[in-house]
This record gives C-alpha cells, sequence and structure tokens, in this order.
C-alpha cells in the first residue's frame, strides 16, 4: 500500500489483507478492532509467545488471557530483574555515572550478551569463546551461578590440545577453530578472577570433557567444524593448565607468538608466517599466569607453580628489552621483525592496548607505563570529541598489511575510530596508577549518556543513550558517531570499570575490599551492597580531596584490621564508614 508511518493503510479498513508472497514487502501485524464509548477506557493484552506445538502455544495464551494475569505477570518480571540488577547500588557525585551502574550496565550484559547473544548489528547468536567469559567477570559478584555455569560452558568448548572454538552455536555445537592466540587464555583468567571474588575454589574439581578433531592443517586459517566430545571428562583445572601451556609459544624476541591475531582478530595476518609476535599477548600472558599461580599452588603443583613464575620474569624481561619505543610500548612484531604501533611506522604508530595492559599487568616498568599512558592520553583521547581511539593514526594506503582491519574505512570500527572494549581499559589503567581525575574523565567521555545530552549531540551520535555501543567512529565526516550498540564486551567492563576501579568495591571470598580511586573534588559517594539477606550501607568519604588510600574503615563503630570488611550473612543491616588518607 501507499501508508505511511503517520497514517497506516492497515488502519483504514476492518481486517488485515494477510497477503504474502513474492514482490510483496510483508510484515507480522495483529489487529483488534475495539470500540469506545465517550470517556471509557479499556485495558488490552497483546500476546507474542513461541511454543514447541500448536497445543503448548494455546496453552500459553490462555494463561495470559486476563488483565490481571498480564499485570501480575509484569510484576514479577519487574521483580526479578530489580533483584538481580540492585544488589549494587551506587550514589555518587555523578548522576549519569549512577544510571549506568545501577542497573543499565549489568542489563544489558545478562539479556544481550549472555541470553540472547544477538543485536541489531549482529544476529548470529553465537557465543564467542572469550567474549561471552569476559562478560561472566562483571557478574561474579552479583551473580555468582551464572558466571560459574558460563565458565563450565566454555570449557567444555576447548579441544584436547588446549585451543578452542572461536565460536559455536548452539544446541548444534558446530563452530569455528582458528589460529587466534589470546581465546582460550581466557578460560584460566576468568576461573582464576571468579575464585578470587567467589571463594568458590571447588569449582577447579568440576569435570567436564574435551572436544576432538583433527587439529588445523599447515595451510589452514581455520576450519567450521562439528567436533565430537570426549568419552572422559577432566576437571576444570586440567582445562586451565592446558590453555596456559598452549600459549608458551614464543619468538625471537621471547614474546609469545600473535599467529592468527589477539585479541585485535583484525591483526590477522601479522604472524601468517608462524614467526609474528604480539606485545599485548605478552601482557595478558603475563597476568594470566600472575592469577593462575596461586591456584597451582593450592592444587598442590608448586613444580608448575616455579616453572610459571620463572617464565613470567622472562615475559617481562622481554618486553622491556624488545618492547619499548621511547615513549611508548610497541603493539607487535611482523614475520620479518619489523614493529607495528612504533614511532617508525606511518600508520599505527602507537596502539592503546600495548599501554593500558603494561598498568593492568603490573608488569610494565613503573615509570614507562606512567610514560606510555600519557601518550596514550596525548594521541588517542579526544575529549572535545568524546572518544578514546585504539590505535592512530589508522591504516589507509600505506605498506603495511596487519590483516582485515585494513578492510575497515580510517576511523571506523578497530582501524582507529574508538574500540570501546579496548578503551574502557584506559579508565581502569589510569585508576591503578592512582589517578582518579584521567579515570573519571575516561569514564565519561565513554558514557553514552554524555553523547546525547542536547539535541545535537543524538543527531551525531545517533544510538541509544542507555547502552554501551562497541564503536564510535573517529574520522571525518562521521567522528563521534556510535555504531554496534547492545552486543559489545564493553558493557561488562564498563561494569567493572566503574564498580571496582573507581568507586574501590572489590570482593574477595568473604571478604570486601575497598581500595578507591576517584577524582579528588568527590568528597563522598556511598554504596549500598546486598551481601544474600544482608545489607551493608557503605559511605565513602574524602575530606582532604585525595584520589587513592583508605585511612580507616569502621563497621558499625568497630575499626576495622587491615581496613577489610568481613562479610556475614546476620540478616541484618551494617553501616560502614570509610575514610580516605594516606
Amino acid at each position: 500500500g501507499k501508508g505511511k508511518l503517520n497514517s497506516p493503510d492497515g488502519l483504514k479498513g476492518k481486517n488485515l489483507s494477510g497477503s504474502t508472497g513474492a514482490g510483496y514487502d510483508p510484515c507480522g501485524a495483529m489487529q483488534v478492532n475495539i470500540s469506545l464509548e465517550a470517556n471509557e477506557t479499556a485495558d488490552i493484552v497483546f500476546v507474542m509467545g513461541m511454543a514447541k506445538s500448536q497445543k503448548e502455544a494455546f496453552e500459553l495464551a490462555s494463561k495470559y488471557k486476563t488483565v490481571q494475569q498480564a499485570k501480575d505477570t509484569l510484576a514479577e518480571v519487574d521483580l526479578f530483574w530489580s533483584n538481580k540488577l540492585q544488589i549494587i547500588e551506587v550514589d555518587t557525585p555523578d548522576p549519569t555515572m549512577n544510571i549506568m551502574l545501577n542497573g543499565w550496565l549489568q542489563y544489558q550484559v545478562i539479556s544481550c550478551r549472555m541470553w540472547a547473544r544477538t543485536g541489531f548489528y549482529q544476529a548470529g547468536g553465537a557465543y564467542g569463546f572469550r567474549d561471552q567469559l569476559q562478560d561472566t567477570l562483571s557478574l561474579a559478584a552479583t551473580w555468582p551461578y551464572l558466571a560459574r555455569d558460563q565458565i563450565l560452558k566454555h570449557a567444555s568448548h576447548q579441544f584436547e590440545e588446549g585451543d578452542v572454538l572461536h565460536w559455536w552455536h548452539e544446541p548444534s555445537g558446530k563452530g569455528t577453530r582458528t589460529r587466534i592466540s589470546d581465546d582460550y587464555l581466557w578460560l584460566p583468567f576468568v576461573t582464576a578472577e571468579y575464585i578470587r571474588i567467589t571463594g568458590d575454589f571447588e569449582i577447579l574439581n568440576s569435570k567436564v570433557p574435551y572436544l576432538q578433531e583433527e587439529p588445523l592443517k599447515e595451510n589452514e586459517i581455520d576450519k567450521y567444524c562439528q567436533p565430537k566430545v570426549s568419552l572422559e571428562s577432566f576437571s576444570l583445572y586440567d582445562h586451565c593448565i592446558r590453555s596456559v601451556n598452549n600459549a608458551l609459544q614464543f619468538g625471537e624476541h621471547g614474546l609469545p607468538l600473535i599467529r592468527g591475531g589477539d585479541w585485535n582478530d583484525g591483526m590477522n595476518n601479522i604472524g601468517s608466517g608462524g614467526k609474528g609476535e604480539s606485545v599485548w599477548l605478552g601482557w595478558f600472558l603475563y597476568t594470566t599466569l600472575q592469577k593462575i599461580i596461586p591456584v597451582c599452588s593450592q592444587m598442590g603443583d608448586g613444580n608448575i607453580a616455579d616453572d610459571y613464575s620463572l617464565l613470567m620474569q622472562k615475559i617481562a624481561n622481554a618486553i622491556e628489552n624488545n618492547g619499548w619505543d621511547g615513549s611508548w610500548y610497541i603493539r607487535a612484531f611482523f614475520d620479518d621483525g619489523s614493529p607495528l604501533g612504533s614511532s617508525s611506522n606511518s600508520e599505527c604508530k602507537i596502539d592503546s592496548i600495548a599501554q593500558t595492559w603494561s598498568v593492568i599487568s603490573g608488569a610494565g616498568d613503573p615509570i614507562r607505563a606512567a610514560k606510555a599512558m600519557n601518550s596514550l592520553e596525548n594521541y588517542l583521547v579526544m575529549g572535545y570529541e568524546g572518544i578514546i581511539k585504539l590505535l592512530a593514526p589508522p591504516f589507509n594506503d600505506g605498506t603495511l598489511d596487519p590483516g582485515y582491519i585494513k578492510g575497515y574505512l580510517p576511523g571506523i570500527r578497530e582501524n582507529g575510530g574508538q574500540y570501546t572494549h579496548a578503551a574502557v581499559w584506559a579508565v581502569v589503567a589510569f585508576a591503578k596508577l592512582g589517578d582518579g581525575n584521567k579515570a573519571w574523565d575516561c569514564f565519561r567521555i565513554l558514557n553514552p549518556i554524555n553523547h546525547t545530552r542536547t539535541s545535537l549531540e543524538s543527531w551525531i551520535y545517533k544510538v541509544e543513550p542507555y547502552v554501551m555501543a562497541a564503536d564510535v567512529y573517529g574520522h571525518q565526516p562521521h567522528v563521534g558517531r556510535g555504531g554496534w550498540t547492545w552486543y559489545t564486551g564493553a558493557a561488562g567492563w564498563m561494569y567493572k570499570a566503574g564498580i571496582e576501579s573507581i568507586l574501590g568495591f572489590n570482593k574477595q571470598g568473604d571478604k570486601l575490599i575497598l581500595d578507591p580511586s576517584i577524582p579528588k573534588e568527590w568528597t563522598n559517594y556511598s554504596i549500598k551492597y546486598k551481601y544474600m539477606q544482608t545489607t551493608y550501607e557503605i559511605k565513602v568519604n574524602n575530606p582532604n580531596g585525595i584520589s587513592k588510600g583508605v585511612g580507616h574503615v569502621h563497621v558499625d563503630g568497630v575499626l576495622q584490621a587491615d581496613s577489610v570488611i568481613t562479610l556475614m550473612n546476620d540478616r541484618l543491616s551494617h553501616q560502614v564508614e570509610v575514610l580516605m588518607g594516606v
């Protein structure tokens, strides 16, 4: 028809046409005719759903037939989400931060990333091995059962050799085996973090099978396959150790081989010859070893722990000896040994994740790491435009061939735009350096609410103000335009950056350690934490205007040794007073 949005043809007749077929532009639609007298009101329930059979569909439809049943069910849904999303509630001087941390970020992680695995830009519905594992990090303190199940699900998609399905679809289990070099390392990284936060050491004994499939042939970059499942199951701990050992392949600079790409899949040509190395992967492997060593010790594997400790030092030395460019860290080395992310490059002179992880890992030389973050700020943070770029300048017509990242237009997605997942790591790094003002500035830049305060800003940004966007374009004429919303790993990291890195909420088993890194001008903020059936009302005071450092902590008026709060589920309400100081 010739109907318009403000005057649809479907409303002009008594019935919809019901026509479908080639050449039409059909849609799913329902029409209900209602007659209302003057001043009369009516409640109408529309039910849309899905069932396995016609019988089940009718049963479901009849369940919500009455207005009251529909209202009761909606109230149930409301209650479910408020219970899940309000375990931690914050009240800071930044209302936009409060809005995102008090529900929206975790809602995005759970509803879109963990459950739907789909969004407007990404309709695949697959599980990404590293993606959904990272998402669980933001749920370990608030929804540990969901995090636990996710970790074990991912372990069951690991091959006997230690590598994993880069992504897979359920229920078939079909997926892609690749040469990506960081996927499997997220399993030990996230498992160790989950144990630290929840205290659930027993998860390591959970038995999970491996996948079995012919390894990739020498000329195969990746392979879509339907793997078999091993008859025998192995402990999650075994899965973690196989992951780490699979990563221990190093190049001539002593750095881990980048193979088919690391965290940045688009850099798939750097090590396609088998010799290219990744500085970022060096930082990440170091951090993973650091987290898994205490686990090995507790499992009685002191020899493995000792080997990993020596290896950590070797990796850190290799990066410092070969990966420092003078003002920042190099990103990678190509197969031929030439650098990427160096001042000698005409494109991608500096890459953010080689800098942020020098701090996050704690492995970078402190003076160099601080200088590297200063370079990140100078070259990659565009305060006026509200963007934190992944790298600069973007790849365009230069001679470098890092991989399919070059297929993106300059300033779009990974190619020199803001790739928000990585940008959030700048918040974490500045907070760890103790610079609460810069951490908060970066958090504000990334907060979508701050891209949509005016009609002009909304017209530039063009996407939702209440969810994270995977990327924000960084090149004319589209500077500041958001893309790929909802389905992004940035939401979980943004939550962690706000709650843990800035506000300092760090749960470790039945202990709560507060270690804020806040703007100096904040005089106070508060956190309400529901620990099982017990409430902790935490008030943080900052009378001396500092960014980092806790003087003392009182719980119900009692001074706490080492400023640590011991959590008890006594079904009472506890008042916590935290005084910042050095």
